[in-house]
């Protein structure tokens, strides 16, 4: 028998200490043996004594964790079993409804009331158990799990972290993405009480170091071993990690020499792990008895995300039970989903805006399919999904999409989609009228009479229209339908939706919701809803939340209709940043209202005429802090200027600048196999060039751009054309694809100042 190692230090946390329970907890020898040869635990360290050349009989290895020991049986079998005895009084924190089965027969601590989001899983494997709840086809394996084998998987996986040290409060690092496993491995961090810190594996080095570190996390799941090797050599020497865990992939893919002293486990090992401390600590009556039970409450952190923010360095927002479970309890009246509705999952899953939505389209019994960017077409016309949670660009791409499937058709079935999308369009428009959904400014109530005689035209004028708007959905836009799916609604968030694309998914059927939110919100505050979907609006607020809209400089509450910085309410609203009171203190007041930093009004409230169905809603007009100010002391706000420029097929991305100059210049991301045929089309270049000089192709930018923009408040003077699109990979796109503004200028800096400098000499 090998001797006691007892190390004097006391455990991190008294309210875990390995809780396998008298558990035999099996899994391969080799897996502990390919670890490492310690397990920091703060200061104290798993030690294995013995070397697999030696493993001739049965030996006892005990560690220097109080009350855990390693028992090797004999070579053939070659298992490694850990033995827990739990210390009286023993505290284990649990989701109360998740992990009912495991509690004291009393069930004291047992409700029907979801108190922490994992809780959400026993109800939903009870009402759809065999239905498919994920469906993952692009990783390897392809996974596929009903509610009620999601449910268990969550439950081991909760349950192997116990077993690998983690305890309640702690914070592991989640930094992977969208997957199935993702899911499971978010859930179950959340299900034991320790909090996850998120991140996409696209994110730069340095910033998941930053975010590991600040946060303090203890150890690290990451999306597999490729992703890791990247992370490793700076890890390595910056950051301290009790263990590693492979969500994906094989161990033996990790960069040698890159994770000693750090125990690694893969997904399914967490999972064995944990399905054998379970079915041990539920059949020991004496091991349940012998702990001390605590429920995770509603106020308590679930998650840390960090803004991906596009200025500035990212904040980690505290977001508790009780701010998710508001998302999940009070979503279905913007997304009425049923049992069975189909969704594609292709946002990165660790954003809140595609996290919350998830959860709660979870407890309605949906079927998620992983997709991604690349896949994204095919899967829309492959699964054809019911909705669709996505952003702007994403829309912006299924627009062209269509209208390049358009306008390289012949020419008669051009003119007819053409013609036909031109009466729709106009056919929605007297619709919204005599349906009082046209969205206005204007205070001043409208006449009886002259409500009536307006929406009575608007309805003759619709009612001309509307054979030639059934006519085209049979022969157009029923065969854009069957190409997309969406067949009841595109939710969009993360940005604001150009009203060019609002307009156009409407004429053609396709109801798309816009709605809004923070990640200080978790994130959704407002949205439209199905029946009272107003174009140009992100509806009206979700339940118990509050809007305002007040003065910039002396914070007076301003009427309906009158533009301000917009401040919500509501008990979506975070807990705070973390480790930064500073901040908080900017965005929260003590009242409890967010300082969401963009500026809008309140639609006013009419009694009759176009817009008696509008009262309440918000609009937003940009960021107050994207506002730029001209030498001439004019702001400019240049969302309206790039969301009119977008809709050129010629313009990929576009940034107007302008900071204290006299005038607005852009910098724009041609699309420059449009931009070529445009110049064939206006014999600038011959019929046979396959290229465009710099010269001729900002001038014809330059037009485009003029052409677009002619009815903006304000006109852009000179652009500059560059050839490398933003992206997320560059730094220049959030990962919610929202164009980073202040990283653009910087990188653009020389080249804008002699844009003006020619500009002032011309």
């Amino acid at each position: 028998m090998l001797g006691t190692s007892i190390n004097p230090i006391k455990p991190p946390s008294s309210s875990a200490s390995w809780n396998c329970y008298y558990c035999s907890c099996e899994t391969r020898m080799a897996t502990l043996l390919s670890s490492t040869s310690s397990f920091d635990y703060y200061n104290h360290s798993l030690h294995f004594l013995f070397s697999p050349s030696k493993l001739h009989c049965p030996r006892i290895l005990v560690s220097k964790l109080p009350g855990l020991r390693f028992r090797v049986s004999s070579p053939s079998k070659s298992r490694v079993f850990c033995e827990s005895k739990t210390q009286e009084g023993q505290i284990r924190r649990c989701s109360p409804l998740l992990e009912e089965a495991s509690l004291p027969s009393n069930g004291a601590l047992a409700s029907d009331e979801w108190k922490a989001v994992p809780d959400i899983w026993r109800s939903s494997a009870e009402k759809h158990g065999d239905r498919v709840a994920v469906l993952d086809p692009y990783h390897d394996p392809p996974s596929t799990m009903t509610y009620k084998q999601l449910e268990q998987e969550i439950l081991d996986f909760t349950e192997g972290l116990r077993v690998i040290g983690v305890n309640p409060e702690e914070k592991v690092a989640l930094f992977a993405d969208n997957s199935c496993r993702w899911l499971v491995a978010d859930q179950g961090i959340m299900a034991m009480g320790a909090i996850n810190v998120v991140r996409g594996s696209r994110s730069a080095v340095e910033e998941l170091l930053h975010i590991y570190n600040h946060s303090e996390s203890v150890g690290l799941v990451v999306d597999n071993p490729e992703f890791f090797n990247r992370l490793a050599g700076t890890f390595s020497s910056k950051a301290t990690m009790r263990f590693l865990v492979l969500l994906w992939g094989e161990k033996a893919c990790l960069s040698s020499g890159e994770t000693h002293g750090v125990p690694i486990f893969s997904y399914k090992e967490i999972i064995e792990l944990g399905r054998e401390s379970r079915v041990a600590h539920i059949d020991s009556h004496d091991a349940r008895q012998g702990c001390k039970y605590e429920i995770i409450g509603s106020d308590d952190i679930a998650t840390i995300v960090y803004t991906s923010g596009t200025t500035g360095n990212p904040k980690g927002v505290m977001l508790t039970h009780k701010n998710l479970l508001h998302q999940i309890e009070n979503l279905w009246d913007v997304v009425p989903t049923e049992a069975g509705d189909r969704f594609l999952s292709m946002l990165p899953t660790w954003h809140v805006y595609e996290r919350a939505c998830e959860y709660f389209t979870f407890t309605h019994g949906i079927e998620q399919v992983y997709t991604t960017v690349r896949n994204l077409k095919d899967d829309l016309r492959h699964y054809q999904p019911q909705y669709l949670i996505s952003v702007p660009l994403v829309y912006e791409t299924l627009y062209r999409g269509i209208q390049k499937q358009i306008s390289t058709s012949s020419t008669i079935r051009k003119l007819i989609a053409v013609s036909f999308i031109k009466v729709s369009l106009a056919y929605m428009e007297f619709k919204r009228i005599y349906e009082g959904l046209y969205l206005t400014r204007n205070t001043e109530q409208p006449s009886y009479l002259a409500s009536l005689l307006d929406c009575l035209w608007a309805r003759i004028i619709a009612a001309i229209l509307w054979p030639l708007h059934v006519l085209a959905k049979k022969l157009v836009y029923q065969k854009i339908h069957s190409a997309i799916g969406i067949s009841k609604a595109g939710i969009n968030g993360g940005g604001s939706l150009p009203m060019h694309l609002d307009k156009f998914f409407e004429a053609i059927g396709v109801t798309v919701q816009n709605g809004y939110g923070l990640t200080e919100s978790s994130p959704v505050v407002a949205c439209r809803r199905p029946y009272c979907n107003v174009i140009g609006s992100i509806g009206h607020p979700i339940q118990h939340t509050e809007f305002k809209v007040v003065d910039s400089e002396t914070g007076e509450v301003l009427p309906p209709g009158t533009r301000g910085i917009v401040k919500v309410r509501g008990p979506q609203v975070m807990k705070g940043y973390y480790k930064n009171p500073w901040a908080t203190k900017q965005a929260l007041d003590e009242d409890g209202w967010l300082d969401t930093g963009d500026i809008g009004w309140i639609a006013p409230h009419h009694l009759a005429g176009r817009s008696r169905r509008c009262g309440g809603v918000i609009v937003l007009e940009g960021r107050a802090k994207d506002t730029i100010v001209l030498s001439s002391g004019e702001n400019v706000e240049p969302l309206e200027i790039e969301e009119a420029a977008m809709r050129s097929s010629l313009i990929q991305q576009i940034v107007v600048v302008g900071q204290d100059q006299r005038r607005l210049a852009a910098i724009i991301v041609p699309n420059k196999d449009e931009v070529l045929q445009a110049a064939k089309v206006s014999s600038i270049v011959d019929p046979d060039a396959v290229d465009l000089g710099r010269d001729k192709m900002t001038s014809l930018l330059y037009e485009e751009l003029s052409k677009w923009t002619s009815e903006c408040s304000f006109q852009v003077g000179p652009i500059l054309v560059v050839d490398e699109p933003f992206t997320i990979d560059s730094g220049l796109m959030t990962p919610t694809m929202k164009i980073r503004r202040d990283q653009v200028v910087a990188k653009y800096k020389e080249e804008i100042a002699n844009l003006y400098k020619w500009d002032s000499q011309n």
